[in-house]
């Protein structure tokens, strides 16, 4: 055998979890498991295992073609989910690597965290919402497309990641690793969104909060730098994983005016109304014709509106658009 290498299968990588890990950290040999109980791959971990099987799922291929912010941007260089997902992956990673936590747990529930967004970002869960009881939430989304549309028999760990890494969920992540996307997620987008809004003409570098500027430099990458920094120095005081108070404060305030002079700005409005007319439209075409909704989205199991929620949801934005002209643009020529 070579002395070139020195094989590490999944025994010899929970050796290392067993020694390297925090304390905090969770162990892939100590998973709660999956639905359905399944044999031990040869090479991966648990996690790995999970991180593969959504990497090479359809749902995250998706991603590439659903808005962040911009709807149907014309720029290469705006951030789509695809991009958006990969940013809160390396952040997520780089932060379980500072904390000595388990890096490939929190890297699947980051590549896993947005599959279940509809088109159109988060407008499009808005108009999802008049459609449910309650609130209509991508992170639920994730979890019923790697449970039911798409079933992956993902372990419990990552499935708990993915539904509570929105911070409205109230009931948080049980695992640091889940924590940790909370952060990364919230810190990629506000530094991205913020790049594209530059990009895009809405802001000026110099109308940026001064309390943001103070506390993180300027947008972009100064920004990640910093907050990435402010949670691994904070966590390894307080032994949860959180930023420091007085920079969460900044963040909150940063977040707020994101929403006024971005996420709400009138500038959007027009395709804010537009995407919403979308989406409700393909909901009230497909809820009276049901049996146009393709074979996958359809289960005995769930009623009409569900079946028609989960393919839209599913779609994306082109697609979206496309099917909508498909079926509500007039035509010139039969």
């Amino acid at each position: 055998m070579s002395d070139q290498f020195i094989r590490r299968d999944r025994v010899a990588q929970e050796a290392l979890e067993a020694t390297n890990l925090a304390p905090g950290a969770t162990h892939s040999n100590q998973s709660k498991g999956r639905a359905a109980e399944e044999s031990d791959d040869e090479l991966r971990t648990a996690f790995a295992r999970d991180r593969d099987r959504i990497l090479h799922s359809k749902a995250f291929r998706r991603l590439k073609h659903k808005t962040q912010v911009f709807m149907n941007p014309e720029g290469d260089h705006f951030v789509t989910r695809l991009t958006h997902t990969l940013k809160v992956t390396q952040i997520g990673r780089s932060i379980a690597q500072y904390l000595s936590l388990n890096e490939t747990l929190a890297e699947a529930i980051c590549l896993g965290h947005d599959v279940g967004h509809s088109p159109f970002g988060h407008t499009g869960e808005e108009a999802l919402t008049e459609f449910v009881e309650g609130e209509w939430r991508h992170s639920d989304q994730s979890v019923r497309i790697f449970e039911v549309l798409e079933p992956l028999n993902l372990s419990w760990e990552v499935l708990d990641g993915i539904r509570a890494h929105p911070w409205k969920v109230e009931q948080g992540p049980s695992t640091h690793e889940g924590s940790i996307v909370r952060y990364s997620d919230r810190i990629a987008y506000l530094s991205h969104d913020a790049e594209d809004a530059i990009r895009a003409e809405v802001l000026r570098p110099d109308e940026f909060p001064d309390s943001a500027i103070a506390a993180f430099g300027e947008p972009g990458r100064q920004w990640i730098d910093s907050m990435v920094k402010s949670v691994v120095e904070y966590s390894l005081v307080s032994g949860e994983v959180e930023m420091e108070p007085s920079r969460l404060e900044v963040m909150n305030e940063l977040r707020s005016f994101m929403f006024e002079r971005v996420y709400l700005h009138p500038a959007m409005e027009p395709h804010r109304r537009r995407a919403k007319e979308i989406v409700r439209d393909l909901v009230g075409h497909f809820r009276q014709r049901p049996n146009e909704i393709p074979d996958s989205y359809r289960h005995d199991d769930a009623e009409v509106t569900r079946q028609v929620i989960d393919y839209v949801a599913g779609m994306t934005d082109r697609f979206a658009i496309a099917i909508h002209d498909q079926l509500f643009r007039p035509r010139l020529f039969d």
